[in-house]
C-alpha cells in the first residue's frame, strides 16, 4: 500500500511541474515578423528566415526543469555580491603575533567598526570605528602586547551587516 502511494504522489508531482511548466511555456512572448512587401526573397531565404525565427522560439522556450518554480516560491535568493556592503574580509597572518593585517571591501560609504573580541564575547580592544569610502580598504593594527595567547574574533560591521573571523594569537 506504501509503495503504491508513493507512486501516486509521484506521478501527481510530476503531472503538475509539467502542467506548470506548459503553463510557462504558453505565456512566452511570441515573436512578431515583419513583413516588407517591397523586396522578393528566394525559396532558399524565405527557408533561411523561417530557421533563424524558428531557432529564436526555440531558444525562448527551452526552459530547464527548475524554472518553472520560479515564482513558486514566496522568498527569492539573491547571492549577488553587487548587494553586499561588506564583503571579502580576510585577516593575515594567522597567528598573529604583533600586528594584525585585516583587508576588506565595502560597497559603498559607510561606518564601520572593528572590534576584537575575547571567546566569551567580550569586547578586549576597538581597532577602528570611522566612516570609509567605498571600495577596497587594506589596514593594519598594533597589538602592543595588548593580548594574551588564545583565540579571539576580528568583527568587522558596516552598517547593518557584520562579519566575524577568528584569529589566534602567540
Amino acid at each position: 500500500m506504501r509503495k503504491f502511494l508513493r507512486y501516486i504522489i509521484i506521478i501527481l508531482a510530476v503531472g503538475a511541474i509539467t502542467f506548470i511548466g506548459n503553463v510557462n511555456a504558453a505565456l512566452l512572448p511570441t515573436t512578431k515578423v515583419a513583413v516588407d512587401t517591397n523586396s522578393v526573397m528566394s525559396r532558399s531565404e524565405v527557408k533561411d528566415e523561417a530557421l533563424r525565427i524558428s531557432a529564436a522560439n526555440n531558444r525562448n522556450s527551452q526552459r530547464s526543469f527548475f524554472s518553472s518554480f520560479r515564482n513558486f516560491f514566496p522568498f527569492r535568493v539573491n547571492n549577488s555580491e553587487n548587494d553586499k556592503l561588506l564583503s571579502n574580509v580576510k585577516i593575515f597572518p594567522n597567528p598573529i603575533s604583533e600586528q594584525i593585517n585585516l583587508s576588506f571591501s565595502l560597497g559603498k560609504q559607510s561606518s564601520v567598526s572593528i572590534k576584537v573580541m575575547d571567546a566569551l564575547g567580550n569586547e578586549v580592544m576597538t581597532l577602528l570605528n570611522q566612516e570609509l569610502e567605498a571600495g577596497n580598504q587594506s589596514h593594519a593594527f598594533e597589538t602592543n602586547n595588548k593580548l594574551t595567547n588564545g583565540f579571539y574574533f576580528i568583527r568587522v560591521s558596516a552598517g547593518a551587516e557584520t562579519v566575524v573571523k577568528r584569529i589566534s594569537v602567540l
